[in-house]
């Protein structure tokens, strides 16, 4: 039975949720295809949201940016972190073409761990690259970082394909490269269903307070109860009380409990009028998909930033807000001056997953044929 790896980068939910929908489309396209998943990403996001034939492994596969919250990056401690994993890179290596071998894989798909990359290439087995950017490009920014990015950089060259996604910076190495739409999770919901499931105002504008898996912390959420013709929605997983329901104007939702009742995040980003966030793949292709406008905030020395805040007013409604601002909950004059703003001038495809998937299942049926033509020979 043909055998998938996928190591998926635990930084953010990003890659994760992006890399989940392209195992979807695989699931549906090829079901004998065994699916498997090799990271540290959250675990109850993947078990939340990928396919149930999806095998999940922890493992540490590499060590992405050191984060305090979603908007405070530790730029030395990043490279000094890689520089550590990267030290013990043979070692790694040796457990994870053990486990490729193991699962008996017929291809690896990274996104986008450098580490993935050459355990296929060393097993002997395709590897393909899935991303927006590159590791190699983000470390190549950051003092100290260039002696990294070249090592990860050789590795990225090995790869057989890059299938590169919108909002791209680097993969410089990589010698064939496949341009994708959005691979964006699409909610399958009404707006107004939603709303109504989770007690959420129909007549009132509302806005998603956003900000991936690091969170941030000391908004001002009185303030943001104040709002003027805005209700403000704050998730959390298993939160204290209030967990549901309303609370000084602010609408806390249980995260969890969303998913137990079979509803989803993009759910969520569907039914509102606005997502406040930072600017993330993740969150920029959700609002794309759904026509959901964004109110966002600078995040830090993270070199993706600039490139997604020059793209972002060509595919979606956006504005910015300073982080004094967002944590002070002055956020009036911006939502209504967002408000204001024409739709996006350029549309773009969100069926990124689709393009993947028969991208990758042919790489599979390849690598099948020639592995079945030589055992014949």
């Amino acid at each position: 039975m043909p055998t998938l790896v996928a190591y998926i980068s635990g930084h953010g939910f990003g890659h994760a949720s992006r890399t989940v929908e392209v195992l979807a489309a695989l699931a549906a396209r090829a079901p004998a295809l065994r699916l498997v998943v090799r990271s540290q990403a959250a675990p109850w996001l993947v078990a939340h949201t990928a396919p149930r034939s999806v095998t999940v492994q922890q493992v540490a596969v590499d060590t992405g940016a050191v984060q305090f919250d979603s908007l405070t990056l530790d730029i030395r401690d990043t490279v000094r972190q890689a520089d550590r994993f990267m030290a013990a890179f043979a070692d790694r290596l040796a457990v994870e073409v053990q486990a490729l071998r193991s699962h008996d894989a017929t291809l690896v798909v990274a996104d986008i761990p450098a580490l993935g990359v050459a355990a296929a290439r060393a097993a002997g087995v395709p590897a393909v690259m899935l991303g927006n950017f590159t590791w190699d490009w983000i470390y190549a920014a950051y003092p100290g970082g260039s002696a990294l990015a070249a090592a990860i950089g050789e590795i990225y060259a090995k790869a057989d394909l890059a299938l590169r996604l919108p909002l791209s910076g680097g993969f410089d190495t990589c010698p064939h490269i496949i341009d994708l739409p959005f691979i964006a999770r699409r909610s399958r919901r009404d707006a107004v269903e939603v709303r109504q499931a989770f007690a959420l105002p129909t007549d009132e504008r509302l806005v998603l307070v956003s900000f991936g898996g690091f969170g941030v912390h000391g908004l001002d959420l009185d303030a943001l109860g104040r709002l003027d013709g805005y209700r403000v929605i704050v998730t959390g997983r298993n939160p204290t009380p209030p967990a549901t329901g309303l609370a000084g104007g602010v609408i806390h939702l249980d995260e969890m409990e969303m998913y137990a009742r079979g509803y989803r995040y993009e759910d969520l980003v569907r039914a509102v009028d606005v997502v406040a966030t930072k600017p993330g793949y993740g969150i920029i292709s959700e609002c794309v998909a759904h026509g959901t406008a964004m109110l966002y905030t600078s995040r830090g020395h993270f070199r993706e930033y600039d490139l997604m805040v020059e793209e972002m007013p060509s595919l979606l409604r956006c504005r910015f807000i300073s982080q004094d601002d967002l944590f002070a909950g002055r956020w009036n004059e911006a939502l209504a001056a967002l408000m204001q703003q024409p739709p996006a001038p350029r549309r773009s495809g969100t069926n990124g997953a689709h393009h993947a998937a028969v991208a990758i299942q042919t790489e599979v049926d390849t690598y099948s044929a020639r592995g079945s033509k030589s055992s014949a020979d």
